[in-house]
């Protein structure tokens, strides 16, 4: 559904839009494909440079907005309020690399058995929501690649996120979302996008 072209753009945009809100300055938004006008799921990565360390990850994985929304909320929040990390400062802006996360709406992986998510969930190509009564946690699909992760693995990961216990994949009452995503990403400041292909 979305090509190279769209990435790109879309990374374009979100580093303007992650600028923007350091500085405190307007980001004039180019011409906006129509793609980007239909509602969809987003999340924006800041990455350091070089080392790739997090440095701020905000997103939507429901289709709650129109992309290009989306993607300026996501931005602005990855820069300013991920409450893991300090804002993002202005003399940073050279020092980080912008990633973007494209997502399709997720879907309910129905089993028999909690066993059986191990056989259903694919390593590369399904970020994964996991949820339980209020809790709730969310991995995108490049992160098990990063860190060579085994689904079982994927799964516990999921699930501490949402504040739960590791194997809470197991219980009965657990409920596990998966979606997919393409992933763009500057190769350096402001430098070449690529796609990053997920799968091992």
């Amino acid at each position: 559904m979305f090509t190279l072209e769209h990435g790109r753009f879309a990374v374009r945009v979100a580093r303007g839009f992650v600028e923007a809100a350091v500085s405190g300055e307007e980001f004039n938004t180019p011409e906006v494909p129509d793609i980007f006008l239909k509602k969809s799921g987003v999340f924006v990565t800041i990455n350091t440079y070089p080392k790739h360390n997090l440095r701020g990850c905000i997103g939507y994985p429901e289709p709650l907005f129109p992309l290009i929304e989306a993607l300026e909320r996501a931005s602005k929040s990855a820069a300013l309020e991920d409450p893991r990390f300090p804002s993002v400062r202005e003399e940073e802006l050279d020092l980080v690399v912008v990633e973007t996360s494209l997502l399709t709406p997720p879907e309910l992986i129905e089993v028999k058995k909690p066993k059986h998510y191990v056989k259903e969930v694919e390593i590369g190509r399904d970020g994964l929501i996991v949820e339980k009564g209020f809790r709730k946690g969310l991995l995108l699909p490049q992160v098990p690649v990063e860190w060579k992760w085994k689904v079982d693995e994927f799964l516990s990961h999921t699930c501490m996120k949402a504040g739960l216990l590791p194997d809470s994949w197991l219980d009965e009452d657990i409920k596990i979302y998966r979606f997919t995503a393409k992933v763009f990403s500057e190769l350096e400041p402001r430098g070449e996008i690529v796609e990053k292909l997920l799968k091992e």
